[in-house]
């Protein structure tokens, strides 16, 4: 299983599934995160978190422990 956290600056991922549960998995859809988005990774900071992508035509930054609960293809 690959998930956000794991892809390459660079590289365009399609999400196949979220894991987490309440609230946490529904912050991560409103934020435009679902099944069968594309998702760009832009850039990691400087000590590695956070994750800088691309989703649905607007940058967004997510913690490394939220990109952990997201699964990519």
């Amino acid at each position: 299983m690959k998930t956000l956290r794991d892809a390459k600056v660079g590289e365009t991922v399609q999400v196949v599934r979220l894991h987490g549960e309440g609230a946490v998995k529904r912050r991560i859809m409103d934020m435009g995160i679902t099944r069968g988005v594309e998702v760009y990774v832009r850039k990691l900071a400087p000590l590695g978190d956070p994750i800088e992508v691309t989703v649905r035509d607007y940058e967004l930054s997510l913690r490394k422990s939220d990109a952990e609960m997201i699964e990519v293809e």
